[in-house]
């Protein structure tokens, strides 16, 4: 049988860890499952480790995967699209979904991730989230789900007021409404509310997943955000440039344990309640994750020095903040972390674009 991820070695690891780690998957036996983003980071790996988890222990899972793009979703999942057990349903998460199969749970990842996209495109991002997750919540409604998740971020916390930066999910900051950089974290804010409304007012049973900033094996080398630029900077031998002074702390997750996590709150957390996803034990600071990068890869005998520019509003960083989120609720259903930082940079660029940077 058509394995999953036979372009990356790694990748294919870590899918076959999730099902064989004890994550409850084998409780979607014989389900159809709907992912949204699902030619995103962590929709793509969601499909691919359900359909892991058929060739693995025979599940028959039927996953329906919602893109936008047949060229994307063909170059994502290849010839595992000739399996039979994976259908991509194409279509915008902003119109009303269609699907004549009945759908047992919904995993909605469609969402804006880019900073600079939320600077230059609040309104779209605003609106994305919440026409696009109104439309899987009535979808969800319509065919009367057993469970559904929401990804949701840790940027519904804004800047926190606790002490030590320790988040809970009980714990909020303050986030400032009138900047356009606040569209992807209102828009997040709301969206939550949203789904606890329909999870009372209707009964659809959501939960909701408020995952730090995630990244691992599969992502692509010209992915914009932080951890992929470091990266980058180390296979192309450039000294890694901070635009701030790079204090900000946050905590990480690897992409399986955030796969795994969302299977352990689909399956077994509660309606309307929210999960923070992380490791606690990845909690750095933007300079000291530069640094990271720079002593794992010293072979490519690079630096970390600062350009602070005057307006850093352009470049859509959030306020420097501490912000360590606790994931004791999440731990509660079974779920732990399994790599670390510095392994976490250590299998994203095992990649072969990564690699032939390195290799250069």
């Amino acid at each position: 049988m058509i394995k999953e991820c036979a372009e990356n070695a790694i990748l294919q690891e870590d899918m076959e860890w999730i099902v064989n780690s004890g994550c409850p998957v084998e409780d979607l036996k014989g389900s159809t499952v709907f992912v949204t983003g699902a030619t995103g980071l962590i929709g793509s790996q969601v499909v691919k480790a359900l359909a892991c988890a058929n060739r693995l222990k025979n599940l028959h899972i039927r996953v329906l995967a919602l893109a936008r793009c047949e060229e994307k979703a063909r170059k994502v999942f290849g010839d595992l699209l000739l399996r039979g057990d994976i259908s991509v349903v194409y279509g915008d998460v902003n119109k009303k979904i269609e699907a004549e199969e009945d759908v047992d749970y919904v995993i909605h990842g469609a969402s804006a991730t880019s900073s600079r996209f939320f600077v230059t495109n609040p309104v779209e991002t605003i609106l994305t989230a919440l026409r696009g997750t109104k439309n899987i919540l009535e979808f969800a409604r319509e065919k009367r789900v057993k469970g559904m998740v929401y990804l949701s971020s840790l940027e519904v916390y804004g800047v926190p007021q606790t002490e030590n930066g320790r988040v809970t999910e009980k714990d909020y900051g303050y986030i400032d409404p009138m900047s356009v950089r606040s569209s992807y974290s209102e828009g997040k804010r709301m969206v939550e509310c949203l789904c606890v409304s329909y999870a009372s007012e209707y009964g659809v049973p959501v939960k909701v997943a408020r995952l730090s900033q995630t990244f691992g094996a599969g992502v692509e080398y010209d992915d914009g955000r932080v951890f992929a630029e470091f990266a980058r900077c180390a296979a192309e031998k450039r000294n890694i440039v901070l635009h701030t002074a790079g204090n900000t702390l946050r905590s990480y997750c690897y992409t399986r344990d955030a796969v795994s996590a969302l299977i352990y709150i689909l399956v077994k957390g509660s309606a309307g309640e929210a999960y923070n996803v992380t490791n606690e034990d990845t909690a750095v600071t933007i300079r000291e994750m530069a640094q990271c990068v720079c002593d794992t890869f010293p072979e490519s005998g690079i630096s970390v020095e600062f350009d602070v520019p005057e307006d850093l509003a352009s470049f859509g960083y959030n306020p420097e903040m501490v912000i360590r989120l606790d994931s004791s609720r999440l731990k509660e259903l079974g779920w732990q972390p399994s790599v670390g930082l510095q392994e976490m940079f250590v299998r994203m660029t095992a990649g072969k674009d990564f690699q032939r940077c390195f290799r250069i």
